[in-house]
């Protein structure tokens, strides 16, 4: 962490949609050298995943990617006891309670101690509804797993998730089909950098957590 900071937005952090390669295997297994990669390459790319914990859960709708050079990062100060699992290695589970309420999930990412990870925003739900409405209430599907908080209560996510890795059971991460119309808008919740239009979600799913004014689309 001790050379220079680029500045959020710049060359080395603007999005690149055209860079993002994807590979022609959909629903495979997303194994952990799919994360080790720049979080910008790999956070559009998870959009339309699917995402189960211990059998509960569904696709992937709405993402935001966090950078080391990102002052709204957890990562942006340097390792700490509490953002250790950030720092690497890719592929492994971040977890932190936000404000002391909600746990937040997130997909580590990129080299070891370089500090970049995906957050889940929201999840269509399709496999454990039960499971999910036991843990959240009896609510519509819309708002099962629509935010970060609501998307770990529902599928039990907490703590002890934190540095597991996502290739391994209680995880289990599919890889998203060919054609996802991703939509690139700034992050929400956050005062710093947010601006940046690191925030991806599926055109048209009425699961995401917040309305979106799209900045760039492509297809993954």
């Amino acid at each position: 962490m001790g050379s220079r900071r680029a500045k959020p937005g710049s060359a080395l952090t603007r999005v690149r949609m055209e860079s993002v390669s994807v590979s022609s295997e959909p629903f495979a297994v997303l194994e952990r050298g799919f994360f080790a990669r720049s979080v910008h390459e790999v956070a559009p790319q998870l959009v339309g995943a699917s995402l189960l914990v211990a059998g509960a859960g569904g696709t992937i709708v709405e993402v935001e990617a966090y950078a080391p050079d990102d002052p709204a990062s957890h990562s942006f100060r340097g390792p700490t006891a509490r953002n250790r699992a950030m720092f690497g290695p890719a592929g492994h589970a971040y977890v932190y309670r936000s404000y002391g309420i909600h746990w937040c999930l997130n997909l580590v990412c990129g080299e070891d101690g370089v500090g970049e990870a995906v957050l889940m925003r929201a999840l269509e739900p399709r496999v454990g509804l039960d499971v999910m409405r036991r843990r959240r209430g009896a609510l519509p599907e819309r708002l099962l797993c629509a935010g970060p908080g609501r998307l770990t209560e529902a599928l039990g996510v907490t703590g002890a998730h934190d540095g597991l890795p996502l290739d391994e059971p209680p995880f289990s991460l599919l890889r998203a089909p060919p054609g996802i119309d991703v939509v690139a808008a700034p992050r929400v919740g956050i005062t710093r950098a947010a601006e940046l239009p690191w925030r991806y979600v599926l055109r048209g799913s009425p699961f995401v957590s917040r309305a979106y004014s799209p900045t760039t689309t492509t297809t993954v």
